[in-house]
């Protein structure tokens, strides 16, 4: 089968829908599964498969069952929800891996499958080797055909998620927040969580419309924001919570309507989690705020600057026994009192319960952490052949000059104080940094830069960009 090998990404596989996403490559994905995810003995594996809300995926649903089914594969459809519902069900269920289609954040014509080996994140190499199988078709030999069971685990969910919180003896009594879901898979399951933990959230776009007609379902950008914005001011709620559309991660506005990026959440959680957990180990990733790390510390945490990426995440978070991770983009692992994984439901329930235990307003509780300017993620146009090139020259060229520079995914570049001279930076130095990684998911670079004062910002940016624009050229020419 000639399949394009740009869909088969470090973390899941995804392209749109209607193009690159045929029967037959579903069924393909299925067949390969079957054979990579088999016990031992060669056994046929039991996998949960869920589906989000698009139009496309029922279709894709069919298709995929199909190959699972050719593989002997045991089925046990969740039905369409969320992908931390998907992630709950093989937790839950004991099953031996699952598979969740679903597009994420990406437009609604693009769809795409996130896997799951045992309770561990199915990407990387593995994604490549079954693009592998399923180009050459190497499925085995025949099975006998699996057989499906249906098992609705919404119940379930909530009345584990029940266990977890009390929100019935709270020190600010009940408060108003608001809830946009985006239109995605994640409305449904999270207001029946909420009302069944004595919540009342402010429903909006709650309804799943796979076409998204409100907006597009991303909160790490500003824009998709807006009508959340609007809503919190409008009712003086004390929060907003906002969903991607699969729901594993979590975009959060305050009474004022400003949004709280991903490191900030952190922050938030980190402090709350470090008042019960002294010394815990906590993750964080290359593109969150140096203030994040510095706040960790002072408050007696481990902190650890880690890879991008939810799979990567996960493995790490398990490696260090770390009790929280996070990510600027909203993907928030709680590991206390959880699962381990990416559920943007009980993550907004976390910081609910943060709200519930504090009167003070969002603003105020972060009105502490040093004020900083930055970037927001700054995506560069770089060819897939030279981009890892560029990087490694970039990160050269800075260790050489005595920079202190963070090189496990990119070059997080340290920069001295005005009037310091190069290396690592001193106590009490305001944060400066800069950072550039090639994607792992298209012919892009990604930077993003902070500072102390808008003047230093625009100086590291400047220089940083020169010199990735000078690299690029030696490798172009």
């Amino acid at each position: 089968m000639s399949i394009p090998s740009h869909i088969f990404r470090e973390y899941d596989i995804r392209g749109v829908a209607d193009r690159d996403l045929t029967d037959a490559l579903a069924e393909g994905v299925g067949r390969g599964l079957g054979v990579m995810l088999a016990g031992a003995d060669g056994a046929p594996p039991r996998l949960a498969v869920g589906r989000d809300c698009r139009l496309s995926s029922d279709r894709l649903f069919a298709a995929l069952v199909k190959g699972l089914l050719a593989s002997g594969v045991h089925v046990v459809d969740i039905g369409v929800g969320p992908t931390p519902m998907l992630y709950f069900a093989v937790h839950h269920l004991g099953t031996d891996g699952g598979i969740q289609i679903t597009g994420s954040h990406n437009p609604g014509d693009e769809n795409g499958f996130k896997m799951m080996r045992g309770k561990a994140s199915f990407y990387g190499k593995d994604i490549q080797t079954l693009r592998e199988t399923i180009v050459a078709g190497d499925f085995g030999p025949l099975r006998a055909p699996g057989k499906v069971e249906t098992h609705d685990v919404e119940e379930a969910y909530v009345a584990e998620t029940k266990k977890r919180f009390d929100f019935s003896n709270t020190k600010t009594g009940a408060f108003p927040f608001v809830l946009d879901a985006g239109n995605g898979a994640g409305g449904p399951l999270a207001l029946r969580t909420m009302k069944a933990l004595g919540l009342s959230p402010d429903p909006l776009f709650c309804e799943m419309d796979g076409r998204f007609p409100n907006h597009h379902p991303d909160p790490t950008v500003a824009k998709n924001l807006e009508a959340l914005v609007a809503r919190v001011r409008e009712t003086k709620a004390r929060v907003g919570l906002a969903y991607d559309g699969d729901a594993d991660r979590l975009g959060a506005v305050d009474e004022a309507g400003e949004i709280i990026w991903g490191d900030k959440l952190m922050i938030l959680f980190s402090r709350a989690l470090l008042a019960e957990k002294p010394g815990a180990t906590i993750l964080g990733e290359v593109k969150c705020s140096q203030t994040l790390y510095d706040d960790i510390a002072k408050h007696g945490g481990k902190p650890v600057i880690w890879k991008t990426g939810h799979s990567l995440i996960k493995t790490k978070m398990k490696e260090t026994g770390a009790l929280l991770a996070g990510e600027m983009s909203g993907h928030l692992f709680f590991a206390d009192r959880y699962f381990g994984y990416d559920d943007a439901i009980y993550a907004s329930l976390r910081l609910l319960e943060i709200l519930s235990n504090d009167p003070r307003p969002l603003g105020e509780m972060l009105a502490d952490v040093p004020k900083t300017f930055s970037t927001p993620e700054l995506r560069v146009d770089c060819p897939d052949a030279v981009k890892f090139q560029v990087v490694s020259a970039v990160t050269k060229r800075y260790k050489e000059k005595g920079y202190d520079v963070l090189d496990i995914d990119g070059a997080r570049i340290g920069f001295p104080p005005v009037g310091g001279s190069p290396g690592a930076p001193k106590q009490g130095d305001a944060p400066k940094w800069g950072l550039v990684r090639a994607s792992n998911t298209g012919p892009i670079l990604v930077m993003r830069f902070e500072a102390g004062s808008e003047d230093e910002l625009a100086a590291i940016r400047a220089e940083v960009e020169a010199a990735v624009t000078e690299e690029r050229q030696k490798l172009a020419g």
